[in-house]
């Protein structure tokens, strides 16, 4: 069947991508912003396309949200029988409980939010702690796909001798896995956070790891001060120049100026959202996972009865 995709502006690279490896039309979503900040969306018509894949990276999601929500209606409008969503960074996963009384539970709310627009999702390494898979909060089939088989390829091709390190415990999932396929040694720093941008990280010193090239590998890249804290932390124990591989490079203002001076040498991160340190391409595996869901997965009108 045919299959469009659609791409948000700041996706269009991968959204192109993703459009050649599953043997697609690409199309560009126009947005247009009023001065009162809402948001005219618009999708090129061309005739009926019982598949729509929205592409939408996820960062800015505040800005984004209700514009996916209508692209999925639009292109159902259009005549799209099955719309799904890949959205390669799944924003609102850290407020997966309610910390105190009265807040929103963003996951789960967000997660209901995208199931009522799309038939299916699809995301990069979400991050998940109390969450132990998305099908407890979509009702919706949610696609993971993990990039630490790319990681590892890029390490391996450009890292001699690496020593992988995650800059705390939570990042310990994604480090033991890249240090598997590598046969190489790994390390998880402590870290205590006082605040969002607050944080001290030790390293440990081991003899059996020295001689080795550290490379940090977490999830996200956000503020940047926590791996800042990690590679400045490994620098203080005299540890070579620090590679730096993250899978989601949200990067706030003054991010990647906070890694640079702690002594990251060199920063790269996949390109599930677009940024100028995207060295490593997740779309092979996004199109394989996808191309499951085009062949398997009902519509949600078939699915309704």
């Amino acid at each position: 069947m045919t299959t469009v995709v659609h791409s948000f502006p700041q996706d269009v690279v991968i959204g192109r991508r993703l459009a050649d490896l599953l043997g697609a039309t690409h199309r560009e979503v126009s947005l247009h912003r009023f001065p009162d900040s809402e948001t005219r969306v618009r999708l090129d018509a061309g005739g009926e396309t019982p598949n729509a894949i929205v592409v939408c990276g996820g960062r800015d999601p505040d800005t984004v949200a209700l514009p996916m929500h209508f692209a999925a209606q639009t292109a159902r409008d259009l005549g799209a029988s099955n719309v799904g969503l890949v959205t390669p960074y799944l924003a609102y996963m850290r407020q997966d409980t309610r910390f105190a009384p009265g807040e929103a539970v963003s996951a789960a709310a967000y997660a209901r939010f995208l199931s009522a627009a799309f038939d299916w999702v699809a995301t990069v390494d979400p991050h998940l702690h109390r969450i132990h898979s998305l099908d407890e909060v979509f009702s919706v089939p949610a696609l993971c796909v993990t990039s630490v088989s790319a990681i590892a390829e890029w390490i391996h091709s450009n890292v001699d001798r690496p020593l992988i390190v995650g800059p705390d415990s939570e990042s310990a999932q994604w480090v033991q896995q890249v240090a598997r396929l590598l046969d190489a040694p790994w390390v998880v720093l402590e870290k205590s956070r006082a605040g969002d941008r607050d944080v001290t990280v030790t390293t440990p010193r081991a003899e059996s790891i020295r001689g080795r090239n550290p490379v940090l590998v977490d999830d996200i890249a956000s503020s940047g001060h926590t791996l800042a804290q990690a590679a400045t932390a490994l620098r203080n124990a005299e540890y070579s120049a620090v590679t730096c591989v993250v899978v989601h490079a949200v990067m706030s203002e003054g991010a990647e100026a906070a890694l640079k001076a702690a002594g990251v040498m060199r920063l790269v991160s996949t390109n599930t959202i677009a940024h100028p340190t995207n060295g490593i391409d997740i779309s092979p595996l996004l199109a394989t996972r996808i191309r499951e869901v085009l062949g398997s997965e009902p519509t949600r009108a078939s699915a309704s009865g």
